[in-house]
């Protein structure tokens, strides 16, 4: 798990050969989370923001969770990365690879990104590289979609962190 403080200059990768393009891979950007529930909308918010930015190579998807049909899109993509907010995590963000995890079951609540990836591999034969990009939040409890400002300052650090990762095709932890 990576975190802004972590990354150093890429020329100080130990194997730069793992490098891709963006434009020879497909990349799928999944943000969920709820709107309506101040920080926890931070996912889809790191989603809206990168879509804006109209990167090619990269398809965005914005939902209040994950689902089982998640598995489908995930596997039509190379790399996936999921964005969703975290209520204790690492300030302002973490970034980590998702190993592939079998859910026992399932719910409409509760398909984690491992289970999706399963799912992915087990129903369709992905090979994909599946990360999360978990952003740190604050405040989850009003139904209200503004957002408290110290999420606002996490969001924009992990949008700048994404476009540097699509930008070199790096998506490793280094």
């Amino acid at each position: 798990m990576i975190g802004p403080s972590d990354r150093k200059d890429l020329s100080n990768r130990k194997d730069l050969s793992d490098r891709k393009d963006l434009s020879d891979r497909k990349v799928l950007l999944k943000g969920y989370g709820n709107p309506a529930r101040e920080d926890d909308g931070l996912g889809p918010a790191v989603a809206e923001e990168l879509e804006r930015l109209h990167i090619a190579g990269l398809t965005v998807d914005v939902d209040y969770q994950l689902s089982v049909e998640d598995s489908a899109a995930l596997a039509e993509h190379d790399t996936v990365i999921f964005v969703d907010a975290s209520i204790d995590g690492k300030e302002p963000y973490s970034f980590s690879r998702v190993e592939p995890k079998r859910q026992e079951s399932f719910s409409s609540h509760s398909v984690s990104p491992e289970a999706v990836f399963y799912l992915a591999m087990e129903l369709f034969g992905a090979r994909s590289d599946v990360y999360v990009l978990a952003v740190r939040g604050y405040s989850f409890n009003m139904f209200t979609e503004e957002m408290t400002s110290q999420a606002k300052k996490n969001m924009r650090e992990a949008v700048n962190f994404l476009v540097s990762i699509l930008h070199t095709g790096i998506f490793q932890e280094f």
